[in-house]
């Protein structure tokens, strides 16, 4: 199921891949508030193909996914040049080294667990990136 929800501000714009709708919503809210567009995907494919049908500034990306994981959505993503500049950053329930040693080798910019602090965490990288202002 994809939910195609697009606030109408003019920030950027960010594919968020999540499969669970609480986390979604959470991550969501929290960039919305902040002035970003979301579109939101609750499947990897989803993800890769919403990644080639609209422009984005950021992917933000999920690991547990049901049909593929957010590894192999990256790897995907990463090897596509027509998506591949695209950066992503991997929000996710795994917070291992070796897990978030792995994102990053699939070419995700940032790795951040899903904690208490996370929309605090994400947003300070969203300003570094330069996409919201400080």
């Amino acid at each position: 199921m994809t939910n195609n929800t697009t606030s109408k501000t003019t920030g950027p714009s960010i594919l968020l891949v999540e499969d669970t709708p609480s986390q979604a919503i959470r991550f969501q809210g929290c960039l919305e508030g902040s002035g970003c567009q979301v579109q939101w995907v609750e499947r990897g494919l989803d993800g890769v193909a919403a990644a080639h049908d609209q422009s984005f500034d950021l992917i933000i990306l999920d690991i547990e996914l049901p049909d593929i994981n957010g590894f192999e959505v990256c790897r995907q993503l990463k090897s596509d040049p027509a998506v591949a500049n695209i950066p992503v950053i991997m929000l996710t329930t795994r917070d291992k080294a070796e897990d978030a040693l792995a994102g990053l080798g699939e070419g995700a910019i940032d790795y951040i667990p899903k904690d208490p602090f996370a929309e605090i965490v994400l947003l300070e990288t969203l300003k570094q990136m330069g996409l919201l202002s400080s």
